[in-house]
């Protein structure tokens, strides 16, 4: 795994300086902090020896190289993401971070890199296959208490029998064991647990209607000449084919899924 990652890394480097001719700058002494959780993969986690690793720690390292500036990943609890720029502690976030009104009061969003949304997670033998097929008397969903599904979940399926659960595991167990028609959560989760339980679950890859929900760095408020390089490199970045090369390397099972299905893949936007 470790050898993996170093290769796709010298890869990605050499993406940012072959592309970007003109864009990139020399070397910088200062450091580009980026906070992230480490508790996402594939896009944030920590290789087998400690070390961040995943698509955001690759995007992070393009960016640095674009900007001229070592990269330095601080793994930050969720909850401290917008703090750490508010004190200073980082420059950029790049966590897998929506961009939504609320946070937008308070940081600066770069111009969005992803677009991805809720699915379902179906029970093999129940008659669901969209999410409006759960809108029926006699349909049980589970949802983890606190998530966006849970909200949409209790504000539109009224007709539903809606059972709430603190973790996602028990949210899967509930499915596969048939206890529930469907679980409601981000396309990569209810990917791989339909993987894990191929054989009692179904997966539906389309987004529910009204989830779509854009991913974005964060900056602190008033940065606007950064903000402008950040928007550049992501701009260049996916015109170079930075992110699609990242996909390939850490999501390409993923990627050929949602081709087949006819749906656009989390970085095409």
């Amino acid at each position: 795994m470790k050898n993996r990652l170093l290769g796709l890394f010298c890869v990605l480097l050499l993406i940012p300086t072959a592309l970007f001719a003109g864009g990139a700058q020399e070397i910088e002494s200062d450091e580009l902090i980026v906070g992230m959780e480490l508790q996402y993969p594939p896009f944030e986690m920590s290789d087998t020896n400690g070390d961040p690793a995943g698509i955001s720690v690759e995007i992070a390292k393009a960016l640095g190289e674009y900007v001229g500036r070592p990269v330095k990943i601080e793994n930050i609890a969720w909850t401290g993401l917008i703090p750490s720029l508010q004190t200073g502690k980082a420059d950029i976030i790049i966590s897998s971070m929506t961009i939504t009104e609320e946070r937008a009061e308070v940081v600066d969003f770069s111009d969005p890199y992803i677009k991805s949304g809720l699915t379902l997670l179906i029970a093999k033998d129940s008659p669901v296959d969209v999410f409006d097929d759960l809108n029926t008397e006699g349909r049980i969903v589970a949802v983890k208490s606190g998530t966006i599904g849970a909200r949409i979940a209790q504000e539109q399926l009224t007709k539903a029998d809606i059972r709430l659960f603190d973790e996602v595991a028990a949210c899967v167990l509930e499915v596969a064991q048939g206890k529930a028609d469907a679980f409601i959560y981000d396309v990569l989760t209810v990917y791989e647990n339909h993987k894990n339980n191929s054989e009692t679950t179904r997966v539906n890859i389309q987004s529910i209607p009204g989830t779509d929900g854009y991913w974005g760095m964060a900056i602190k408020k008033g940065n606007d000449e950064f903000k402008a390089q950040v928007n550049s490199f992501i701009s260049e970045f996916r015109t170079a084919g930075g992110f699609e090369e990242i996909a390939d390397m850490y999501l390409g099972e993923q990627k050929a899924l949602f081709e087949d299905s006819g749906v656009p893949f989390f970085f095409d936007m």
